[in-house]
């Protein structure tokens, strides 16, 4: 026989009124910033609903209200470290700024028009999206209905949408130059199968500046952007010879080409082949990896999308916005 539990009663405002002797109203008051309520009964209220176990239901305030403080974060890849962290850097800077984060995770295959039309229903204070860029008629329905919205790293489609960009081309040139600064004269360009704008953009750069110098490149396309396409990577890069410097363009499939060239095809790096990637992950500084790379930073990537958010919903009427963020080499061993 299966024990049952009795089901224990949700506790409302009215019950916080209740035990602290006060209004409901008194209640609503003290747990809306800004309203206000007199000291003595904060205190009354506040010790009530810590008795009772009273929690606010800002879901269902927001629904209330014709503008809340939630703000969605919709999010793809989160087995991606560079991706766990920006989300990471988001959420926490949102909650400093007074916001508070939902998150809709999505496969890669989700639609991101239908996580970003999820979220219209909660009244939400606006999106910032970091998964594939939303295509025009989810961006023309938050701008009718005044939710602004956010892209990182996102391709410009001419639709109202407000984006912050690292950038890669720059990031590109950077690779290159690093390679080429250090004596390589044979390169190879490491990138997944179906690239992302961003690095579809910083690998273009980078063959831009090979033809510009005459360099013969080999470019190797290899799965998604991930560990395992790196291994894989490693096998084909291995069968060619005389290639001294390699961009690839992630550091997460960075890491498994380090660990195919060196552990698998015992090659010497960096004494038989020179490897630099992008993004700075926290495991490209693991002493097992030491990756020179190009770092996009995440604090200054979720600091430009909340600044833009808040423009946005201070002056609704302003132009597009677009902030650029700089990346910087990080010179390590590989």
């Amino acid at each position: 026989m299966v024990d049952t539990f009795p089901l224990r009663k949700k506790v409302n405002s009215h019950d916080v009124a209740e035990r602290a002797g006060v209004s409901r109203s008194a209640v609503s008051r003290t747990f809306t910033d800004g309203a206000s309520v007199s000291e003595e009964t904060r205190d009354k209220v506040t010790k009530a609903a810590f008795e009772l176990g009273y929690r606010v239901n800002a879901l269902a305030r927001s629904l209330h209200n014709q503008r809340s403080d939630l703000v969605g974060l919709v999010a793809a890849d989160m087995d991606n470290p560079f991706r766990a962290e920006q989300i990471d850097c988001l959420s926490k800077f949102l909650r400093a700024a007074g916001f508070k984060p939902i998150l809709l995770r999505g496969e890669p295959t989700a639609n991101v028009a239908d996580m970003i039309g999820a979220l219209l229903q909660y009244s939400v204070a606006g999106v910032i999206v970091t998964s594939d860029t939303p295509p025009e008629q989810i961006c023309a329905e938050c701008q009718l209905h005044g939710v602004p919205l956010v892209t990182i790293n996102k391709q410009d489609l001419g639709t109202p949408v407000d984006r912050v960009q690292c950038d890669f081309e720059s990031g590109g040139r950077m690779a290159f130059d690093h390679l080429r600064g250090i004596g390589c004269q044979r390169f190879a360009l490491v990138l997944p199968e179906k690239p992302s704008y961003t690095i579809a953009g910083r690998a273009a750069a980078f063959e831009r500046e090979c033809e510009n110098a005459s360099i013969p490149l080999l470019k190797i396309a290899s799965g998604a952007q991930d560990y395992n396409s790196g291994l894989e990577a490693a096998e084909q890069l291995a069968m060619r010879d005389r290639i001294d410097g390699v961009f690839c363009v992630a550091d997460y499939m960075a890491l498994g080409l380090l660990d195919g060239l060196r552990h698998d095809q015992k090659l010497d790096i960096p004494g038989a082949m020179r490897v630099i990637g992008f993004d700075d992950i926290p495991q490209a500084a693991w002493k097992a990896y030491q990756l020179t790379t190009i770092r996009q930073s995440r604090e200054d990537l979720a600091t430009k999308a909340i600044q833009l958010l808040v423009n946005r919903i201070n002056d609704p009427d302003l132009p597009p916005q677009e902030l650029i963020c700089s990346p910087k080499l990080i010179h390590r061993l590989s």
